[in-house]
């Protein structure tokens, strides 16, 4: 099993590169990154795990110039969106952006995609909440069209284009990673375009029955990313018998000497199983 990181990265919290190079040299083989482009001040969308909304919400960087800055100083960390809410962007842009991330990484981006839970947000994006979900799948279809086809074109509902050209083409072959985020209604994503499922912070118990229920729906062994895990032997051991791929701690978004000292504590947990 393999061992990343997972948090918000904001104007208050450790800088990405200065991050990105000390979770390489403790030995974590990932960077993921969580986004919102904004929080609208009139927010009626409830935080799906209740309780206010933490101000680490409200203060992210743009995931994939933070990611960037942690590319330039590292050499085999994975980066990661953990996850980039694709019903609030543009195809065009968002294939351009994590292509280049791949090209100036050589090779280590991550694409990791969701739908997104604040309706007021996205509605200033112009998405409709109703259809957000096709939306989304559109998108996905047409930056895949971007990354492998030298003329390419798509013609759905919400997205519609005629042929183009459009590089840099990612360095994987045939694209980075789709990682594709979310509960049970995310499943035929996973099933259609996924290369591996990230599960938000299900604990073990949970998760068993959904690895097979995408298992099955998909017809292959999907790999599975979890993100969000506590940093327990208990936890990761639970994790380690249903066989996921890759674990993602959690790392508050604390500066400097207080984020050293959790990414200590998170290479202890994880000496344990390697």
């Amino acid at each position: 099993m393999k061992f990343g990181i997972s948090t918000f990265i904001t104007d208050l919290s450790t800088r990405p590169a200065p991050l990105g190079r000390a979770i390489e040299e403790r030995g974590f083989d990932s960077l993921f990154i969580a986004e919102h482009s904004h929080i609208p001040v009139d927010r009626r969308s409830p935080y799906p795990p209740g309780g206010e909304l933490p101000d680490i919400y409200y203060r992210t960087l743009d995931p994939f110039v933070a990611l960037t800055a942690a590319a330039t100083v590292t050499e085999r960390l994975l980066l990661g969106t953990g996850i980039a809410l694709v019903s609030q962007r543009d195809p065009f842009h968002t294939a351009k952006e994590v292509a280049s991330l791949d090209l100036i990484s050589d090779g280590r981006a991550v694409f990791g995609v969701g739908v997104g839970w604040n309706r007021e947000e996205m509605a200033n994006h112009g998405t409709d909440p109703a259809t957000r979900g096709k939306l989304v799948d559109e998108r996905l279809r047409a930056i895949l069209e971007l990354w492998t086809k030298e003329k390419a074109e798509f013609h759905g509902e919400f997205v519609d284009f005629d042929p183009v050209y459009a590089w840099p083409k990612p360095v994987q072959k045939p694209h980075p990673p789709l990682f594709v985020g979310g509960g049970k209604g995310a499943f035929p994503r996973v099933a259609e375009l996924g290369d591996a499922w990230l599960a938000n912070s299900v604990p073990p118990g949970v998760l068993a029955p959904q690895i097979e229920e995408v298992r099955a729906l998909a017809g292959r062994a999907v790999p599975v990313t979890v993100y969000g895990v506590p940093a327990t032997p208990e936890a990761v051991e639970g994790y380690a018998q249903l066989g996921v791929e890759r674990v993602l701690f959690y790392l508050p978004s604390d500066p400097g000497p207080a984020a050293l000292a959790h990414l200590d504590q998170f290479a202890e947990v994880a000496a344990r199983f390697r």
